[in-house]
C-alpha cells in the first residue's frame, strides 16, 4: 500500500539535530537525503537526492521556518 515508487524507507539519527533518510525500490536506492533542525529549533532544512525512472538525477532543498 502507499507509494508505488518505493517499498522501503529508513531513517538514521546522526545527532540531536540531523536525520539521514534512504528510500529503496526493489533493493535499489532511489532517494537519499537528510533533515537538519537548526540549533535554535527555528528552522528545518531538508535536502533530497533522487533519480526518476529514466535515472535522471536531481537534488532539491527546502527550508521550513517554525512559527
Amino acid at each position: 500500500m502507499g507509494d508505488a515508487t518505493e517499498d522501503m524507507r529508513s531513517y538514521k539519527k546522526v545527532n540531536d539535530h540531523t536525520l539521514d533518510l534512504t528510500v529503496k525500490k526493489d533493493g535499489k536506492v532511489t532517494t537519499s537525503g537528510c533533515m537538519v533542525v537548526s540549533a535554535d529549533d527555528k528552522s528545518r532544512t531538508v535536502t533530497i537526492s533522487s533519480a526518476d525512472p529514466q535515472d535522471k538525477k536531481r537534488t532539491t532543498t527546502a527550508v521550513y521556518d517554525n512559527q
